[in-house]
């Protein structure tokens, strides 16, 4: 009775007394039975899924690609890409968790998808799927669209934990979510930071002769400061030190845009003064990508 009566005060009305508190999850479990077999029709029962499932990316962050309570059946996916040059396979990783690092969530299982073209970082597109049926088997796939190389895991009740063990890891992040986002950040700007200093450097080399010495430099010295900040764990001073850099490799991009008008302007000729004369000039619609949603599996 007083159970019921501190329940009555809390919800604010009167609880159900319909079905036997020993009995209920029995009873649950025999209607879902008759749903999954068939032999219930006007019944409907929504299961969900206790934890998030996702894989490790670059830096060993947990990309959640399921979110925790999603109804499930469900299906996500999520292109991902290569975090070095000439990468021939990918070690796709899946684990399931709350907390924001890998290491820190249960490893489900992991299996490797070989023979990816040789290109560089960032070109490879690998779409990562998640298929989670009605029974709650979770079939993982990845799948190169290059080549349509393809491979798979398939992991069965949600790896075994019990109520408690869902609970504890539940608590567990909640405990530690201060702590996580500040080494989910740390490894997500390291990881900005390299893939500047990448893109810098291959834009120096594409751009050649072109890109003046006291430019050239300059950027090199910004790289050469950000690469010395990287190897501590000085998180604000990576972020100025990227700043730096993105700010002087943007004469870069200016110069690449110049390059490009002026090999236009010069094929072009008096087909090109034509059209700068035109008066009925049609804006073209574009999509803009975040960078966000690009992110490198590691291998």
């Amino acid at each position: 009775p007083k159970v019921i009566e501190s329940v009555k005060n809390f919800f604010g009305r009167e609880p159900h007394k319909g079905v036997n508190p020993d009995e209920v999850v029995a009873l649950g479990a025999a209607i879902q039975a008759g749903v999954l077999q068939g032999d219930v029709k006007d019944v409907l029962l929504l299961d969900v899924t206790p934890l998030s499932l996702g894989i490790e990316t670059l830096g060993g962050v947990f990309s959640k690609l399921i979110e925790r309570n999603t109804t499930i059946p469900t299906k996500k996916s999520q292109t991902f890409s290569t975090a070095e040059d000439g990468q021939s396979a990918v070690t796709i990783r899946v684990s399931q968790g709350e907390r924001e690092m890998a290491a820190d969530n249960k490893l489900l299982g992991q299996f490797d998808l070989v023979g990816l073209p040789a290109a560089p970082r960032g070109v490879p597109q690998i779409e990562v799927a998640f298929d989670i049926d009605a029974n709650g088997i979770v079939n993982v796939s990845a799948k190169d669209k290059a080549t349509g190389k393809e491979q798979q895991i398939r992991i069965e009740a949600s790896g075994g934990l019990s109520d408690d063990d869902i609970e504890s890891m539940v608590q567990d992040a909640e405990a530690h979510a201060e702590e996580d986002q500040k080494r989910r950040e740390e490894a997500e700007t390291k990881n900005h930071a390299d893939a500047l200093i990448h893109a810098t450097e291959k834009s120096l080399s594409d751009l050649g002769d072109q890109v003046p010495d006291e430019e050239k430099t300059a950027i090199e010295g910004a790289i050469s400061e950000l690469k010395t900040a990287l190897e501590g764990d000085d998180l604000e001073d990576i972020k100025a030190k990227s700043e730096a850099l993105m700010q002087a490799s943007m004469k870069l991009g200016e110069m690449a845009y110049q390059a490009q008008q002026d090999a236009e302007g010069n094929s072009d000729g008096p087909a090109a003064a034509e059209a700068d004369g035109a008066d009925d000039v049609v804006d073209a619609d574009f999509e803009e990508v975040d960078d966000d949603d690009k992110k490198s599996t590691s291998a």
